[in-house]
C-alpha cells in the first residue's frame, strides 16, 4: 500500500511505528484527527496476515474513532493502535511496558484503552509507563467492566430509535429480536425485560441463549432464522455486515438498533433500508456508551457524571434522525454528517491537539 496516499485521502495526521527487540513488540499507532482533542482509541492485538493488513486496520479504525467520539459529543479525536502478534501466545509484560513508553512519548496526543486481544491486565502494565491509558483496574481509578454501561447506552438508544419509528419511546409490548448474546446484549435484554418488552434471541453459544431464556423468558431461534422473525426491532449485537442483500428482504422489523460494529455491508445497504422506511440507528452512535464511560476516567471518574453523558445517546440519535429527515439521506450518512459538522465548527478556532505549546527561545 502507498501509505502517504492513503493518509492524504482521509487526512490522517500521524502514523507511529513502535519496535522493541527485547520484548518482541511490533506495533502501529494511528492518529486520524485531533481537532476536538487528544485521540482516544483502543489497542488491538491480532495475528495479522501481513504488515500492510495491520497498518490498514489501524488507519481504518482510527478514522472510525474520530467519528464515534465526535458523534458522542466528546472533546476527543480519533486514534487506534494495533500490536502484531497472537494474544494467546505472544504477550509478555515487557511488551506492554515498552508500548506504554511509546504512548508516553506522544505527550498526550494519543490515549488508549483495551480492545480485541487486550485486557485490563495489559492496560495496567501500560499504566506503569504512562498516564495516557484508560480501562485499568478499579484500584487505579478505572470505571471497571464497560459492558453494563455499553448495554445501558444501547437500551437508551433503542428508545430513541423506537420514538422515531413508532412515535413513542415506550418499549413495553414491543418485540425485539436480539442477534448475539454476549455481555453487552445480555445487559440490553435485562433492561428490555424490566420494561416489559418481548425478546427473541439467538447465538451460536447455546449456553448464552439458554441464560436469556431462563432469566428473561426469551424465545430462542436458530441463528439463520433471526432475520425473518416477526418483530418490531432487530438488534444486531454480534457480527458486522449482517445488513446485506440476503438479509434485507427477510426483515420484518420497522427499526434496527444494535451494538455490532459495521452492521451495513456497504453504503448501498444503508440506502436500501432507508428506502424501505426502516429506521436505522448507526452503530457507532448507539454503541458509544463504553467510550463515553472510559473517557470520564480522564477527569477523575465519576459514575453519576458518566451516566449523565451516556443518557445523551438518546439526544445524539434524535439529532441524527433529524438530519436524515432534513437532508433526505440515510441515517448512516446523517451520522457522518453530524460528526463532520461538529469537527468543522471547531476547525477555524482549534488546530491539532498539542498539550504543550511551542515557545520560541531567545538567542543570546
Amino acid at each position: 500500500m502507498n501509505i502517504f496516499t492513503y493518509m492524504e485521502d482521509e487526512d490522517y495526521e500521524q502514523l507511529v511505528f513502535c519496535q522493541d527487540k527485547n520484548s518482541g513488540l511490533k506495533a502501529v499507532i494511528a492518529i486520524h484527527d485531533t481537532t476536538l482533542g487528544p485521540a482516544l482509541g483502543g489497542t488491538r492485538m491480532w495475528n495479522y496476515d501481513s504488515e500492510a493488513d495491520a497498518i490498514e486496520d489501524a488507519l481504518r479504525l482510527a478514522r472510525g474513532m474520530t467519528y464515534k467520539n465526535a458523534a458522542a459529543g466528546l472533546n476527543l479525536g480519533g486514534g487506534k493502535a494495533v500490536i502484531f502478534g497472537d494474544p494467546q501466545k505472544d504477550k509478555n509484560p515487557e511488551m506492554f511496558r515498552a508500548f506504554g513508553r511509546y504512548i508516553q512519548s506522544l505527550n498526550g496526543r494519543f490515549i488508549t484503552a483495551e480492545d480485541v486481544g487486550t485486557t485490563v491486565d495489559d492496560m495496567d502494565l501500560i499504566y506503569m509507563e504512562t498516564d495516557y491509558v484508560t480501562g485499568t483496574s478499579p484500584e487505579f481509578g478505572s470505571s471497571g467492566n464497560p459492558s453494563p454501561v455499553t448495554g445501558y447506552g444501547l437500551y437508551i438508544g433503542m428508545k430513541a430509535t423506537a420514538n422515531e419509528a413508532f412515535g413513542s419511546d415506550a418499549l413495553e409490548g414491543k418485540t425485539v429480536a436480539v442477534q448475539g448474546m454476549g455481555n453487552v446484549a445480555y445487559e440490553l435484554c435485562r433492561h428490555l425485560h424490566h420494561e416489559g418488552a418481548d425478546l427473541i434471541v439467538t447465538d451460536i453459544n447455546r449456553e448464552a441463549v439458554q441464560r436469556a431464556v431462563d432469566d428473561f423468558g426469551a424465545e430462542a431461534v436458530a441463528p439463520n432464522d433471526i432475520y425473518s422473525v416477526d418483530c418490531d426491532i432487530y438488534a444486531p449485537c454480534a457480527l458486522g455486515a449482517v445488513i446485506n442483500d440476503e438479509t434485507i428482504p427477510q426483515l420484518t422489523a420497522k427499526a434496527i438498533a444494535g451494538s455490532a460494529n459495521n452492521q451495513l455491508k456497504s453504503d448501498e445497504h444503508g440506502e436500501m433500508i432507508h428506502e424501505k422506511g426502516i429506521v436505522f440507528a448507526p452503530d457507532y452512535v448507539i454503541n458509544s456508551g463504553g467510550v463515553i464511560n472510559v473517557s470520564d476516567e480522564l477527569n477523575n471518574y465519576n459514575h453519576e457524571r458518566a451516566m449523565k453523558k451516556v443518557n445523551k445517546i438518546y439526544d445524539n440519535l434524535s439529532e441524527v434522525f433529524a438530519i436524515s429527515a432534513r437532508d433526505n439521506i440515510p441515517s448512516s450518512i446523517a451520522a457522518n454528517r453530524m460528526a463532520e459538522e461538529r469537527i468543522q465548527s471547531l476547525k477555524a478556532s482549534r488546530n491539532q491537539f498539542l498539550p504543550n505549546g511551542h515557545h520560541t527561545l531567545s538567542r543570546r
